[in-house]
């Protein structure tokens, strides 16, 4: 990043580890047992002698929700990567956070700077009171 003596530290440090490429993933991972739907089989009456486990990778796009089924050894590998775009997010708002507060800097610099001593409270004259006419 080249040398931007305007930009705090704050915001220099969240945009460097934002900068850091990794493999990452939106959604979640589950973990799924199921019944096979067979009448004589014994998942249809006991709980614990449903299928599985099954791993479905789910993720919303487009106002959609998608699923993927993973096998055992890729869920292991999905799951660090869900977790990594989970941290990306939270490394986003801090970001965000970062420039936000900057940004309010700089705002207040500016109000700061654009208000004359008279415009300070307390700063202008009493406005005058009407006098009553005589009648």
């Amino acid at each position: 990043m080249p040398d931007l003596p305007d930009v705090p530290a704050a915001v220099r440090q969240q945009l460097d580890s934002l900068a850091q490429p990794r493999p990452m993933r939106r959604g979640s991972l589950s973990e799924r047992f199921m019944r096979c739907g067979k009448a004589e089989c014994a998942c249809a009456t006991d709980p614990d002698a449903r299928h599985g486990p099954y791993y479905s990778l789910t993720r919303g796009a487009g106002g959609r929700t998608t699923s993927r089924l993973v096998s055992a050894e890729q869920a292991k590998l999905v799951r660090t990567q869900v977790d990594a775009g989970h941290q990306f997010r939270k490394q986003v708002e801090a970001f965000w956070g970062a420039c936000e507060q900057w940004a309010d800097a700089q705002l207040d610099t500016a109000q700061a700077a654009s208000q004359p001593e008279a415009a300070k409270k307390g700063g202008s004259k009493k406005p005058s009171t009407r006098k009553s006419s005589t009648k």
